[in-house]
Formats: structure tokens, C-alpha cells, sequence
């Protein structure tokens, strides 16, 4: 990731968080980089393309020392285990329970196309699939009563698919 608006490299997106909300993690991190930084000396290695997490020689950070790092944290947290990608999908569904449209989730996922956001996020409220289940329970129960005490008026036939 970096903060700006010039992408160098396919692989790195622009993070531009809203520039009225508090970012203490990101000053935290940055505040962090710039310690690195001096603590390496010569052995810096940072382009100055401001990318925001690095190694502690300034370069990026590979995909699997990363999965190796969030694997260690998660197991010293005692928290199940994850894959890191999994936090985008994570991430997708409380966007989408927060009522953010599928655009936004697409920009904030960094998508090509909002279709790419549709095809791999196929989003339903958790409410919503109760509610559904709910429903056919209510149909296939033998008594023909409702969750909610209604009678479903067909003496309880189930309906059957041929």
C-alpha cells in the first residue's frame, strides 16, 4: 500500500483514508518506518515510492513472510485460523452490512469492475437468510403452523416439486 495518487507498480494500490478521520495507526506506522529507517542506516533500501508497510530495510513486504507474520499473530491471540486474503472478504461483508453500495466496495477492494465485486461477493444479510429459511421452514412443517402462528391455509400439504 502507499498514501498519494501515483500508483508505480500493478501490485501497489493508493490508501487514501478520508483525510478528516483520525489515522493514529497510520502516524503510529509511519512514526515506526521512519525509526526503521534510521535504526538500518546504509542498509535502507526504501525507493521512496511511500509505501506504508515495509520490511525493516524499507522493502516491501512479501505476501508470504506477511501470511507467515498473521499466522503467528492470530495464534498469540487465540483466535481461529485465517487465511490473511480471508480479510477481504471480511472486510466486503461489513461494508455490505453497513449498507455500502456495491461501488464502494469494489474501490475499497481495489476491483477492475464492479462486476468482479458481484461475481466473488455474492451478498445477503444475515436477517435476510433467516428470514428465507424461516419461510421454508414455515412451508415444510407437517402441521401447516407458522413460526409466527399463521396458518398457511392449505392444511398443511406440502407442496411437492415433480
Amino acid at each position: 500500500m502507499r498514501i498519494g495518487d501515483r500508483v508505480h507498480h500493478a501490485r501497489y494500490r493508493p490508501l487514501t483514508p478520508d483525510p478528516n478521520a483520525p489515522t493514529p495507526a497510520l502516524r503510529d506506522q509511519r512514526a515506526q518506518q521512519l525509526a526503521d529507517r534510521r535504526a538500518a542506516g546504509e542498509k535502507w533500501k526504501g525507493t521512496g515510492d511511500g509505501l506504508v508497510f515495509t520490511t525493516k530495510n524499507g522493502t516491501p513486504i512479501e505476501p508470504r513472510d506477511l501470511n507467515r507474520s498473521f499466522e503467528a499473530l492470530s495464534a498469540h491471540a487465540s483466535i481461529r485460523k485465517v487465511r490473511f486474503h480471508d480479510l477481504r472478504h471480511t472486510c466486503a461483508s461489513l461494508l455490505h452490512e453497513q449498507g455500502a453500495d456495491a461501488r464502494t466496495i469494489m474501490e475499497v477492494l481495489g476491483h477492475s469492475s464492479i462486476r468482479v465485486t458481484m461475481d466473488v461477493y455474492t451478498f445477503v444479510r444475515l436477517d435476510a437468510q433467516r428470514s428465507a429459511f424461516d419461510r421454508v421452514g414455515d412451508a415444510l412443517r407437517a402441521d401447516g403452523s407458522a413460526r409466527d402462528g399463521r396458518e398457511d391455509g392449505d392444511g398443511g400439504a406440502v407442496p411437492a416439486l415433480v
